[in-house]
């Protein structure tokens, strides 16, 4: 399993996403290095496998954009038992 996560610069949602992504993982009992990346991304973003947990689409578009729809937990966690069971 390859998580990532993708950060525009001074994101202001950064260290939530953190704390949910950490929970989400630490709920699962998953020990998987968590990839992150600072750049033009829509932030944050949370990659499993290359698909973004909010909209199961494929990768993450190149533009520095703050994003609205924020990870949740609970998409988290969803995401990441969909990856866990494959």
């Amino acid at each position: 399993m390859r998580v990532e996560l993708l950060l525009a610069p001074d994101c202001p949602n950064a260290s939530a996403t953190k704390s949910a992504l950490t929970r989400a993982l630490h709920e699962l009992e998953l020990t998987v290095p968590v990839v992150e990346q600072v750049g033009d991304f829509p932030s944050p973003t949370v990659l499993v496998d290359g698909d973004d947990v909010m909209n199961d689409r494929c990768g993450a578009p190149r533009m520095r954009a703050c994003r609205l729809d924020v990870p949740t937990v609970a998409k988290l966690l969803s995401a990441l038992r969909r990856t866990a069971e494959e």
